[in-house]
């Protein structure tokens, strides 16, 4: 996975509405990163709807929140707009960006490794580098975590 100091690798990304994301149209303002396994999980669900509880404060405080999972845009758009969702989902179906960031990683479960996305969140300040890696995070009280981070980045 990446750590802090370096500079937050750029990607290019679809959003729920199939419109291309690209990460440094972002410059100027810090990022909250975070990569989720899939959509509608109990644990993403919590998560999502957290950070969209703070999507007003977060502005206030010149950050944007982006989360990335594998799941295409047609489930994005369904799982933001069931839980009336206010962070940008963008789809990673083939796993390049998630590689780029160190997420994409073996795992065992029940005995059968295979690969999957790690849950991490990083905070990208507004210069682009990355000031804050976090993994295998408790989904509960992440927002609030996060959003403390941020206000010390000003």
């Amino acid at each position: 996975m990446l750590q802090p100091g370096l500079p937050a690798p750029d990607f290019t990304l679809p959003d729920a509405d199939m419109e291309l994301v690209k990460l440094s149209r972002y410059k100027g303002r810090n990022v909250v990163l975070y990569f989720y396994p899939r959509d509608d999980t109990p644990a993403c669900t919590l998560e999502a709807i957290e950070f969209s509880d703070l999507e007003e404060e977060f502005a206030a405080n010149n950050a944007v929140v982006i989360g990335i999972s594998r799941d295409d845009c047609m489930r994005h758009a369904d799982f933001r707009d069931k839980h009336g969702l206010a962070v940008e989902l963008l789809s990673d179906v083939d796993c390049r960006v998630c590689e780029k960031y160190g997420v994409w990683q073996e795992r065992e479960n029940q005995g059968v490794r295979r690969m999957c996305i790690v849950s991490a969140t990083f905070i990208i300040d507004k210069h682009g580098t990355l000031r804050y890696a976090f993994d295998d995070v408790p989904a509960k009280g992440l927002a609030a975590k996060m959003l403390k981070l941020i206000k010390e980045l000003k």
